[in-house]
């Protein structure tokens, strides 16, 4: 197949009624997609079962593995060929992909993971929904990184965000993770794919790594290097295995930025943990992708993101008919948090709410922003639930008992 042929198969051009799994499927495929590693677990079994069919079909590479630490490690290894890939689970699953996520942002890898949340701890319940993993997708390995993660709420956006999750992942060399759960997985909706023409023109391709020398050491750059202070960072393409000055091997242990090699010097390693770090937090206003609705005149805001954003905007559009200034800050990417448009937003209303299905892992988050510029705090008021979507009934309740 040439290229052109390869586009056309690999964007199902069209209106289609299509579950949340397999619109997510479709939009990894558009977005250049080729080999996808995986293992059965409810509620994301029709990713891998999807991909099993479609993947073949536009040269791609499925493997179904033993388990899920096989799974991120054969992502990883296609990654090193030069190829798009990704793999996808639930909870249990992606606990076990741990040790291997944190390496991953070590050596700063392109790759994407999809996490089709379920009840837990443990093995929890299988059927049912919730946002319980999104603190283990950034913390969840040993060290310190920094990751991207985007909630769709949508079988449409699961398809559109998909595309830019390996966007993301590509322009700023980190994993990337699309944050699904098992209602929305299951969900089925319309989604409209565009031409194939109109696809390419969304999509960042993994950009050619031409080996350029350090200044500093004469080697070959293969790691982002940062600024003394951590405010401009140049990121190199990541280097396919056979190209010039590939690495001969991708170490696990700290390595220094400028040479690539490892380092037990605490300066050099302090710098390595930083770089990855600032890279994507002082970028955070650049990478974050949040929606806003009647944000203007509102004096209570709801900050939301994922499967509960639906419900929070009938709750808007409720309080709005009984003259209640309520908007919406929906935080299309969770993790870089979006520091900054929190922040506008809390030095504009009296009271925040955030409708969460955990305990409250963003509204932690929210409540370090949520000031007045004369430093007065913001009452963040947290709606939550482990296996239960709101009702639009439940947050107006929310809010009704707030102005009382």
């Amino acid at each position: 197949m040439n290229e052109d042929e390869i586009l056309k198969r690999s964007v199902l051009t069209g209106t289609h009624l299509l579950e949340g799994n397999v619109a997510m499927a479709e939009g990894c495929i558009a977005a250049g997609c080729r080999f996808f590693a995986g293992y059965p677990i409810t509620p994301q079994s029709e990713v891998p079962e999807h991909m099993a069919k479609r993947l073949p079909e536009v040269g791609g590479v499925f493997m179904q593995m033993e388990d899920e630490i096989a799974s991120i490690s054969a992502v990883v290894g296609a990654t090193i060929t030069g190829k798009k890939a990704m793999s996808s689970t639930s909870g249990p699953g992606f606990a076990l992909m741990q040790e291997t996520l944190s390496w991953a942002n070590l050596i700063e890898m392109p790759i994407v993971v999809a996490n089709v949340q379920r009840v837990g701890p443990g093995s929890g319940v299988v059927s049912l929904p919730t946002h319980g993993d999104v603190t283990q997708i950034k913390r969840g390995g040993n060290g310190e990184y920094e990751v991207i993660a985007i909630a769709p709420n949508s079988c449409q956006e699961l398809f559109d965000l998909s595309i830019e999750a390996f966007n993301l992942a590509e322009k700023w060399r980190v994993p990337t993770f699309i944050l699904s759960d098992a209602w929305l997985g299951h969900m089925r909706e319309k989604v409209v794919i565009p031409e194939p023409e109109e696809i390419k023109k969304r999509i960042v391709p993994r950009p050619e790594y031409i080996p350029k020398e350090n200044e500093t050491e004469g080697r070959p750059q293969i790691y982002t290097i940062a600024n003394k202070d951590f405010t401009e960072f140049n990121i190199p393409a990541f280097p396919p295995l056979g190209s010039k000055n590939f690495p001969y091997w991708w170490i696990t242990l700290t390595h220094s930025q400028i040479s690539g090699m490892i380092t037990e010097t605490p300066s050099v390693a302090d710098n390595t943990n930083m770089t990855i770090n600032y890279k994507i937090s002082k970028n955070e206003a650049k990478i974050s992708i949040v929606k806003r609705y009647e944000l203007d005149d509102a004096e209570i805001a709801i900050i939301t993101y994922g499967t509960p954003s639906r419900s929070a905007l009938e709750a808007m559009k409720a309080c709005r008919k009984e003259g209640i200034k309520v908007g919406i800050l929906r935080l299309v990417t969770v993790w870089p948090i979006a520091e900054t448009a929190i922040r506008e937003v809390a030095e504009k209303v009296k009271q925040i709410v955030v409708p969460e299905m955990n305990l409250g892992q963003i509204a932690e988050q929210i409540e370090r922003f949520a000031f007045h510029t004369d430093g007065q705090r913001i009452p963040v008021h947290r709606v939550s639930h482990t296996a239960i979507l709101h009702t639009p009934k439940e947050i107006i309740d929310k809010i009704r008992e707030i102005i009382q």
